[in-house]
């Protein structure tokens, strides 16, 4: 490492446009010189979930605000940076276009290196940026789209152990906050409601701990959680507020249950691939703000002897930083890409591995 790197990162894969500012100095740790992200929570709350349309003219109205503002606030201009990295996917294809085409823009106009970044990577190298964790290090990236096990060898080097067969965890808490009525983003409310509630009333199953392995599912248990909503409902004309609470604390102590087995399992199948120095078990994504999945993990490590690295909250969700980061760390690597970088709705971290979730005209789902 013999050069300062200033990288503005650009991030708008789903319902959050982002954009931050990240320096390197020669020898010393990261800095995240600006973050700033606008939330299109308000927009899709009236839908219970993204609706891609109104997401991607979102991004085109806010992506140049976010730049701006980014720069500003790290006391920057875009002639001291040097290089632009953007999210050219996984997610939805309206707003990676949107946000591939505005740094594309900026590119053009200032002759800056232009890198496109995996949505994915910037969430699994975050905990580089946040606690300078050495290669290799095994990481848990579980948010609304995603949930699998991946070896992070380098920047642009990663091998699935295990993942999602089906739905993402994420999804799973967005669709419980819809079958019960408590408004987006899904995460936050049900853990919320899970607070006041008992975890051992409801007997939710957890999937594929029979199975060998460490790969996850969750549609089963979205069925279960809402079939005992509906026998509530017939039973007894509505859902109260306490079962409410404890629908939300039984689901969420059946996911915690199951990330915690699969998670065990992840780091017997890490230890014997690597060598007795590699001890960082990180857990990345937004599912990974949630308090009572990461105490579990963090337990988990201690009886493990692993260390358990998670990031702070606002680096779990989804923003620029975390792009910036990434875009960093592949542009040392001598990464560049030019102005044919299109955007994609689907991009695996692991081009080697069989697709899990299928394929498609597209390419790899996951």
């Amino acid at each position: 490492m013999t050069k300062t790197l200033t990288i503005l990162g650009i991030e708008s894969s789903c319902d959050d446009t982002a954009a931050a500012v990240v320096r390197q100095r020669a020898g010393n740790l990261a800095s995240v010189l600006s973050s700033v992200v606008f939330d299109q929570n308000e927009l899709h709350a009236a839908f219970g979930g993204v609706v891609p349309e109104i997401a991607a003219r979102a991004h085109v109205e806010k992506l140049d605000i976010v730049v701006e503002q980014a720069l500003s606030k790290a006391g920057v201009i875009l002639n001291d940076l040097d290089a632009i990295a953007v999210t050219a996917g996984p997610g939805l294809i309206g707003g990676v276009l949107a946000g591939v085409m505005c740094a594309k823009g900026l590119a053009a106009a200032t002759g800056l290196p232009l890198i496109g970044v995996n949505h994915l990577a910037g969430h699994a190298l975050t905990p580089r940026l946040t606690d300078n964790i050495e290669f290799p290090y095994l990481v848990l990236l579980v948010s609304g789209g995603h949930c699998q096990f991946l070896t992070a060898a380098g920047p642009d080097q990663f091998t699935r152990l295990g993942g999602t067969i089906d739905d993402a965890p994420g999804e799973a808490f967005d669709k419980i906050a819809r079958l019960l009525e408590l408004g987006q983003p899904g995460g936050p409310r049900v853990e919320a409601q899970a607070t006041t509630g008992d975890p051992t009333r409801f007997k939710f199953p957890r999937p594929l701990l029979n199975r060998e392995g460490c790969d996850f599912s969750f549609s089963g248990l979205k069925t279960a959680v809402r079939r005992t909503i509906d026998t509530l409902r017939a039973e007894k004309s509505g859902v109260t507020q306490q079962d409410r609470a404890d629908i939300c604390a039984s689901f969420q102590a059946a996911v915690t249950d199951v990330m915690v087995e699969k998670s065990r399992r992840a780091l017997a199948m890490f230890s014997k691939a690597h060598t007795p120095q590699s001890r960082h078990f990180a857990v990345a994504g937004g599912v990974a703000a949630n308090a009572s999945i990461r105490a579990a993990l963090k337990n988990l490590c201690a009886s493990s002897e692993f260390n358990l690295v998670a990031p702070p909250l606002e680096f779990c969700t989804d923003n620029g930083a975390m792009i910036a980061w990434a875009g960093l760390e592949m542009f040392r690597t001598g990464h560049r890409d030019s102005m044919a970088l299109a955007a994609r709705a689907r991009w695996p971290l692991d081009r080697a591995s069989t697709p899990m979730l299928g394929s498609g005209k597209k390419g790899a789902k996951a």
